[in-house]
């Protein structure tokens, strides 16, 4: 990964297009203020999209009976 330096007001200038030129090239981006870096911008790695199968291992609160009914008769008020 190469990295490109620019002058903070250069940056404080561009920022948006430089932003867009970060995010389309993958090149990091070192900000400079009277010649020493003081932040650096990159862009953030592309994620893999998480599968179906196992996705939600280790989101489930509570366990009790898979096969009962969601709710109880007495919340329904058609069943009243």
């Amino acid at each position: 990964m190469t990295t490109r330096k620019v002058a903070a007001t250069q940056f404080k200038a561009e920022c948006l297009r430089l932003i867009d030129e970060i995010g389309a090239s993958g090149e990091s981006l070192t900000i400079t203020r009277h010649g020493k870096p003081v932040a650096m911008l990159s862009p953030i790695p592309e994620a893999a999209p998480a599968g179906l199968i196992g996705a939600r291992r280790g989101r489930v609160m509570r366990y009790v009976d898979p096969f009962g009914p969601a709710t109880q008769a007495e919340d329904w008020a058609a069943t009243a």
